[in-house]
């Protein structure tokens, strides 16, 4: 069963992502919150799997909740905004998001997306995907390798390169002539030395640090 908190200000809709959500076989809505305050405290209270969470709220807005969350508890955080910029989008998975939607998303995405994460994979709405490498590649103006990259092998490196690049672990597999099992079991010994909660956070890590560019994979 996988536990969701809803957060928004808005009461009429937190009732339309309750209604399509408990309609789902697997799936329980476990509590609400109308501001990114009580987000905060319910998801340390109740334990969620996952948070849906806006991120224009009135008092603690959903970016500073999302980083509290994901510092205190184990749940994944999808943010739920009528708003994809850039810098939103790059915010929240800066303060630990493993997903971002716009509410304007069929609810069959809604659904795949908290399915997907809760797996503990991360999701990017595909619309936002191009421009959020964009960005990333922007801010990287003076990347920076740090710690967390040295205790990666070379073959480490080029799997986090390909993860950044979007693939899944059977592209990753089929590329490299791996097994599906051991290109998983890299991804996962990468995102532990390299400190990170999932493959959003990896992707963010591969273009400040320079490990990666945009485009790089198309031209190889």
């Amino acid at each position: 069963m996988i536990r969701v908190l809803l957060a928004d200000d808005q009461a009429l809709v937190r009732a339309g992502f309750r209604s399509i959500l408990e309609g789902e076989d697997g799936i329980e809505v476990v509590g609400e919150a109308a501001d990114g305050g009580e987000a905060t405290r319910l998801a340390r209270q109740l334990r969620p799997d996952v948070v849906l969470m806006d991120i224009r709220m009135p008092g603690v807005d959903g970016l500073t909740a999302t980083r509290e969350i994901a510092a205190s508890t184990d749940a994944r955080v999808i943010i739920l905004t009528t708003f994809d910029l850039d810098e939103y989008v790059y915010g929240a998975l800066r303060a630990g998001a493993s997903g971002f939607l716009v509410k304007d998303s069929e609810p069959a995405e809604l659904i795949h997306g908290l399915r997907v994460v809760a797996r503990g994979d991360a999701l990017i709405a595909p619309a936002i995907t191009r421009r959020l490498i964009a960005e990333f590649a922007a801010r990287a103006t003076h990347p920076d390798p740090g710690p967390r990259l040295s205790a990666l092998t070379e073959r480490e490196r080029e799997v986090m390169a390909l993860v950044a690049a979007g693939l899944s672990n059977d592209e990753i597999a089929a590329r490299l002539v791996l097994s599906p099992a051991t290109a998983k079991t890299h991804v996962s010994r990468i995102m532990t030395k390299a400190q990170v909660r999932d493959r959003s956070q990896l992707v963010i890590l591969a273009y400040e640090s320079g490990l990666t560019v945009p485009g790089w994979l198309a031209g190889s």
